[in-house]
């Protein structure tokens, strides 16, 4: 790992543990962690949005009026709310998206859950991710699975699994690399 990619993952967790001790004192452990995960979820989804956060071109008010507009149209309020405009005040809205995982990975931990991530390339249904938790939970022998779900449409189409240090990549990608290489012993 890079020492700008530590260093990043470092920043991303030290708030997302200060964020958690904040919810958890305020009893608002799920509700953060529904708001993070919408978050997480607008900024995969739109280009605009990620571009936003990402963007060293656009000032820090600039970039808190807009996220906070975005939370104020989706209805995220209180202390997800605050922790985001504080974030985007501090010149680290880039960072959010680690964050987020980050306190969701600390929250499945605490509460026991095996946290398996998921990356296909398009986004799940509620009903297929409900199937991909119940059948993940039969594998995993009936613990409870929180499941980090991931877009990426380099991989083609199918799944890559990663539950601990476990990984089941059954993606177009990774099925054609293969298929190359066989084709190269052959030749």
């Amino acid at each position: 790992m890079s020492n700008a990619t530590s260093a990043t993952s470092a920043v991303a967790d030290r708030y997302a543990s200060a964020l958690f001790d904040l919810a958890d004192n305020a009893r608002a452990l799920d509700q953060v962690a529904q708001d993070l995960a919408t978050i997480r979820k607008l900024i995969a989804e739109s280009k605009d949005l990620a571009r936003l956060i990402a963007s060293p071109i656009i000032g820090r008010a600039a970039q808190t009026k807009g996220l906070l507009a975005v939370l104020d149209a989706v209805g995220i309020q209180g202390l997800t709310r605050n922790f985001v405009g504080t974030v985007a005040a501090n010149g680290r809205a880039r960072d959010l998206p680690g964050m987020a995982k980050a306190f969701l990975a600390e929250l499945a931990r605490r509460r026991g859950e095996t946290t398996a991530t998921v990356t296909t390339a398009i986004p799940l249904t509620e009903a297929q991710l409900q199937q991909l938790t119940d059948t993940l939970r039969g594998v995993l022998g009936g613990a409870k699975v929180s499941v980090d779900a991931q877009v990426d449409p380099d991989i083609l189409g199918g799944l890559v699994v990663k539950v601990g240090s476990r990984l089941f990549d059954s993606s177009i990608r990774s099925k054609l690399q293969r298929l190359q290489l066989a084709m190269k012993g052959v030749a």
